[in-house]
């Protein structure tokens, strides 16, 4: 089949799902590399975030299937969840913010689309753990917002990308300059609206150190810093402060579907640090079901401090 026929195929099926994506070639790799390197380098990250997700940030590029050509970023739309859990004899509904659940339901299923299209004529496609913000942002995919999330046209900040590496060749691509939305410009409603102060006016990039995100995805075996006060806590699991007063989320923030329901006991068990193997049947469901297992290490802490307001 001609290349140019498969592009266009790509671009047509993906906008069927109500998908949107980009195909770049991998001479931009390097670049890629660069980036947050540079970053890092210019000591404008906290050296604590750098080095838990160096290996992230400093990613190598590799494929079973050899010479890496392209890459395929596909983001697809995501919403909230909402968890519900009884305590005091009261309901406390959470929400969890998009990209924090279902990631490999969402990894298999693009997986798929791409195979669909690319086996056929002979390509291959395999799934690259890169740094998906700043190489959606790169190929004209996505915007950055103030607050440091990227923002799709139609989607906001609800959505999740995903990369996969292809031999399929592309010479043509939209590779570009790091940039921020234009609505960024004259408004601060993040900013005004972030609690902690992570979001600065004198630099573009977050101060991560201060971000509730950053310090709310540690173990419950890790205190939370003292200088944060409880009444900041929204979120079973990262922080939708910043993302439900921007004007680029207007038609979606109200986008929550529903998560599991947990009684007081289960409630009760959660904050205990119970690994999944160790709940009751009927809650090891729930926390299957609704992907929540990947974060168990960490609601122990969250919980108790949202919990323990009430």
């Amino acid at each position: 089949m001609d290349k140019n026929k498969i592009v266009q195929d790509f671009y047509e099926k993906l906008e069927a799902k109500g998908y949107k994506g980009k195909i770049v070639s991998a001479k931009h790799i390097p670049e890629l590399q660069r980036s947050i390197k540079n970053f890092h380098e210019q000591k404008l990250l906290d050296p604590e975030f750098y080095e838990e997700y160096k290996s992230y940030f400093e990613f190598q590029p590799e494929a079973e299937f050899g010479e890496i050509k392209s890459l395929f970023i596909i983001t697809v739309p995501q919403p909230q969840y909402k968890v519900i859990f009884h305590w005091n004899n009261k309901e406390v509904p959470l929400i969890v913010p998009p990209t924090y659940l279902h990631g490999m339901a969402i990894i298999k299923r693009i997986k798929a689309f791409l195979t669909e299209i690319l086996k056929p004529p002979g390509y291959n496609v395999e799934f690259a753990r890169v740094p998906q913000k700043t190489l959606a942002v790169r190929v004209g995919l996505a915007e950055y917002g103030r607050n440091n999330i990227t923002y799709v046209p139609g989607m906001g900040s609800f959505h999740r990308p995903s990369t996969f590496y292809s031999d399929f060749p592309i010479e043509q691509d939209d590779w570009q300059e790091l940039q921020m939305m234009d609505l960024c410009k004259e408004c601060s409603a993040c900013v005004r609206n972030c609690p902690t102060g992570a979001i600065p006016t004198d630099r573009f990039l977050l101060r991560v150190e201060r971000c509730l995100t950053f310090h709310n995805e540690h173990p419950a075996d890790v205190p939370f810093p003292d200088w944060i006060d409880p009444s900041w806590h929204n979120c079973l699991v990262g922080c939708i402060h910043c993302q439900k007063v921007c004007p680029a989320n207007k038609k979606v923030i109200n986008w929550v579907e529903p998560g599991p329901t947990f009684n007081e006991e289960e409630t009760k068990l959660l904050l205990s640090g119970k690994s999944v193997e160790q709940l009751p049947e009927e809650t090891r469901k729930k926390v299957e079901k609704h992907d929540l297992a990947n974060y168990l290490n960490v609601y122990p802490r969250n919980l108790g401090a949202i919990l323990n307001r009430e």
